[in-house]
Parts: structure tokens; sequence; C-alpha cells
């Protein structure tokens, strides 16, 4: 779906898919219900939520103090540090840098933040090929499909899919069955082969810490920990967001990631690394900061939240839009609800302008959000922005109408009014006409039905009702 199409067109073409919309109710419902249990077990994860906001609220407003901190932290520690724009100076630097080893294959660790800048196309039009090691990941990658989910990459594809493709492109699958630990299994034969036999290896990362320089990945297969230890040059490419001030602030992190994530009480693998050790691990480490319209966001005082975002996919989970269109319909590898608040931003509105109107205002991502991110209100927030940018674009009628309604409400009178015109002309008897209103009222009948209204308002049962003195 191209980024001009839009959300609506999106989302009408992912509707139409009855197993794409089976399988994510099915998935979105399951770990919603898993993260529910696994919270409930924590006593003050209300206060967890809050520390965690005000970590990353500070983060952020102090950005370039802890980013300059951070280079210092890393360089000290025998890595290397570069500052990269956009995504087109990002995958100059990490092209180089892999090119400067005579490698022409790298493994790579999930990234959502390569994804973004679109990396392994970069790297393949230089002759280098990237193989994705997280096994959702290798699935799209073999399908030739982009993200779908944050956590759960290949949400949208069966396990007979999944067999399918493992038969066709894996060595030594021609009979494999669905079965969930045969297809793993599978996986881990191929995988291991790259992981012995790779030079260069590519990370994300969920988190920085500019007090030691650490570098911080956590995941639930143990591929980042081979992709991070094994090769002799590790290039890990992080959004310079993901910096936190102090070691300690990775407590509260470690503590509401896996939980709001994989509802686990601790992640699997969390691997964390300091620069390069003599004997120990990769002997060459780059870190490539990302900016990519990052500090755009930040001068926006309530957009900016976007940017606290932990990739825990918890608002996707609870959102009843992302249930029924999933990820592909949102333009971005950022779907669901932080899609929409982030990608707009990310891009200067120049693409995911109808994101802002993709996600409903339930506050339910505010709710599952581990570090208190108000979505709805950045929601709200950007429809704004964008209709003010919009604002000469905007069709006259529509401009007409929304004053008129505007001089409206700003009455008692006429606003009673206007509700007892409305009653009449939207009664049983004259509901038929207005589905077939001409011009750009059918346009906008088209996606919403105009409810009939009571008999009454509430204002006049109030007044039948209101206790007497």
């Amino acid at each position: 779906m191209s980024a001009d199409a839009g959300f609506p067109a999106a989302a009408r073409a992912a509707l139409a898919d009855p197993q794409l919309r089976h399988n994510l109710r099915v998935a979105t419902h399951t770990i919603r219900e898993k993260r529910l249990r696994a919270v409930a077990e924590v006593d003050d994860w209300e206060q967890l939520r809050e520390a965690g906001r005000r970590i990353k609220q500070h983060a952020v407003r102090h950005l370039e103090q802890h980013l300059v901190t951070l280079e210092r932290s890393v360089t000290d520690a025998g890595g290397h540090v570069h500052w990269a724009a956009d995504a087109a100076a990002a995958n100059r630097i990490v092209g180089d840098l892999v090119a400067g080893t005579g490698a022409n294959e790298v493994v790579k660790v999930k990234s959502i933040v390569t994804d973004e800048i679109g990396l392994n196309d970069a790297l393949a039009r230089r002759g280098i090929v990237a193989h994705e090691t997280d096994l959702a990941e290798l699935i799209n990658q073999l399908a030739g499909h982009t993200s779908s989910h944050i956590l759960v990459p290949a949400i949208h594809l069966g396990r007979a899919e999944i067999r399918d493709l493992f038969r066709a492109h894996l060595p030594l699958s021609g009979d494999l069955d669905d079965d969930p630990a045969e297809l793993a299994e599978a996986a881990r034969r191929h995988l291991r082969e790259l992981f012995m036999s790779a030079r260069v290896a590519i990370s994300g990362a969920n988190f920085a810490v500019a007090e030691t320089g650490a570098v911080c990945v956590v995941e639930s297969e143990g591929n980042g920990r081979m992709c991070t230890t094994l090769p002799r040059t590790l290039i890990t490419v992080m959004g310079i967001e993901k910096v936190l001030p102090r070691l300690r602030d990775l407590e509260v992190m470690l503590q509401l990631l896996p939980r709001s994530s994989t509802a686990e009480r601790m992640n699997p693998y969390t691997s964390l690394w300091t620069g390069v050790t003599d004997g120990d691990g990769p002997s060459e480490f780059h870190l490539v900061l990302l900016d990519a319209g990052r500090t755009n966001a930040l001068r926006d005082e309530i957009g900016r939240q976007a940017l606290h975002c932990i990739r825990c996919s918890a608002c996707l989970n609870v959102c009843p839009v992302y249930e029924r269109t999933g990820g592909h319909a949102y333009e971005s590898v950022y779907p669901g609800p932080i899609g929409a608040i982030l990608t707009p931003q990310l891009a200067a509105f120049e693409r995911g302008a109808t994101l802002p109107w993709a996600s409903s205002l339930c506050g339910a991502c505010y709710d599952a959000c581990p570090v208190k991110i108000d979505i709805p209100t950045v929601l709200v927030h950007l429809r704004g922005e964008i209709v003010r940018r919009q604002a000469g674009q905007t069709h006259s009628g529509e401009r007409l109408t929304m004053q008129v309604a505007a001089r409206i409400m700003r009455q008692v009178r006429s606003y009673r009014l206007a509700q007892r015109v409305a009653r009449a002309a939207l009664g049983p008897r004259t509901a038929r006409v207005w589905r077939v209103l001409p011009g750009p009222l059918a346009a906008w009948l088209s996606v919403r039905d105009l409810p009939e209204p009571p008999d009454e308002t509430f204002r006049d049962w109030w007044r039948g009702h209101e206790p007497r003195p």
C-alpha cells in the first residue's frame, strides 16, 4: 500500500481479509490477557509506571546533555560513536563500516529502527546480504513482508503459511510439519550456521545508559546474545531517544518492559555490553545515533511524549482499530496507537497525515502504556496540527459547515433549537433520505451511520424530573 493512499484505503483492504482479522484477534487477545495477569502480580505497578514516565520525561527533556555524556562514555570504553541526521546518513555509515571489514554478509538481531531506515535494502544495493535472526523477522524476510506488530512482527501469518515458507527456503525442511516446536528447530539449525560464520553483526538497542556507555538489548530467543558476542565487529543503530541517564534507571525499565510486552516477569535474555574488552566478545564496536526526525518531535511539548515509547506494544494489543486492520495499514514500521502519533512527527507530517485519525480516543492505550504516554491527548493535538497545516486545502463547504456549527454551539438557545430541528430531520420517516445525499455529504455518510435521535433530549428529560424544593 502506497503512503499516498493513507490509512483509510489501507484499512479498507485489511478489513476485507477475514484470515488476517482472525489471526490478529486471537493473538492480541492472548497477549492482552497474559499481560493483565503478569501486571496484577506487582503491587506497586502504578508507582513503577510513574517512575518510568518521569525517567523518560527527564531523559527526553535533557536529551542533548545525555547524548554528549553517552558519546564520551562509549568512547572511553573503546567504542566508536557516529551521528546520523537521517536514514540516508545512517545507511551510508553502516554500509561503509561493513564494507571496511571486507564482509559481504551480516547477521542482525531484531531492530525496528533499522527497518525504519530501510537498512537491509540499502546494504543489498552495496552487495551486502543482511540475515534476520529473530524468528518472526526471519519469517517476514523469507515472505518478503514488512513487520505488522512491534513485538510479534509476523502476527499476520498462520503456522501453515510459515511451514510452507520454511519448506521453500530453508535447507532440509522438505517434510516439515506446522508444529511450532518443529518450525523453531528448523529455524535454529539454519541460524546456527550463520552465527558461527558471521564476521559482522548489526543490532538495535532497547536502551543505552549515558552514565556508563552500556547498551542493552532484551529478547526471548537468544539470537541477540549470539549476534552481540560471536562476530568480531558489532554495529548498533539506535534512535537518540533511547538514552537513559543512569544505570539504576534500567532497574525500572527492565521491570516495566517484559511484563508489558511478553507478559513475562523478566526477559529470558537481557544483554548489556560496554565498549570492547580484550578476549571477550567483539573486538570492534560502533554505535550509530540516529535522529531521523526525532529532534523535530522534540520541539512539540505535547507531541514529544511519543519519544518516551519503550516499544513494548501494549497499546497495540488493546486497540480496537489495530485489532481489525493490522500493522500493514499504518504506513510505517510503527503500527497501532504509538505509530499514529510517532510516524507523522518523524516524517514532519509529510506522510502519515491520516494516522492521528487511525486510533480511537477510548483511552485503553494510555491505561496500558508502561510509561504513561497520554496517547489520546497527543492524537487530538496532532489532529489539530494537521488541520491547521491543511487549512488552505480544506473544502470550502466543510469550512463553512464547521464555522456555522461553532456559532450554533456557542449559544445555549441556538444549540437547543438545533437539537429540535435535528430530531425532526433525523426521525424514522426521514432517516432514509439522509443516506443518499449528494456531494461532500455523501462521502461523509459513506463511513458513518447517523444515529436515530431519542424522543427527547437529556435537558428535556431533566426538566421533567428535576427535584423541586
